[in-house]
């Protein structure tokens, strides 16, 4: 039986093979966050919504551990989101780490998101999380999700950056 489905493109692949070093490398960005962007600015919009899906489907791998104490926990409903979501920060050596708790409302694009930015912020500094721009959810899921989805795709990335000023004050 043939698949004649595209292969689609995975993040770890990209990075193996044909890794290209770009603008966004350079910028402000933390490592990892670049890597990402390059990776969907790569993308024709039907593997982006692939890769987008994948991301969405590992979304409970970065829900918080119970045995984790941490050092910042904001968990509330906002009017942007159709359910609960948490933001769980540890700080150690310097370095944030995220995971995020997500009611059985929130959509797949804000679970996509919240995988994507829990694994691009991944050990970036807290000075590198707090210049992070909203336009890097553009580069990530396109211009056309964005203009679909209004301004609740950036709500994550907001409360992320919220957490930790929070945590920094």
């Amino acid at each position: 039986m043939s698949n004649d489905a595209p292969q689609v493109l995975k993040l770890d692949d990209y990075i193996k093979s044909n890794y290209v070093q770009s603008s966004v490398e350079n910028s402000t960005y933390p490592p990892n966050l670049g890597k990402i962007i390059n990776f969907f600015e790569s993308l024709p919009d039907d593997e982006k919504r692939e890769n987008l899906l994948s991301y969405a489907n590992k979304s409970k791998a970065w829900e918080p551990s119970p045995d984790l104490v941490y050092d910042l926990e904001d968990i509330r409903k906002d009017e942007e989101c159709m359910d609960t979501v948490g933001i769980h920060l540890k700080i150690e050596q310097e370095e944030v780490f995220f995971n995020i708790s997500m009611g059985p409302k929130v959509q797949t694009l804000t679970r996509a998101l919240a995988s994507i930015l829990c694994e691009a912020l991944k050990g970036a500094t807290i000075h590198q999380v707090l210049e992070v721009k909203d336009e890097c959810i553009t580069q990530i899921v396109g211009e056309k999700l964005v203009r679909l989805r209004s301004q609740t795709v950036y709500y994550l990335i907001q409360r992320m950056r919220s957490a930790v000023s929070d945590f920094q004050n």
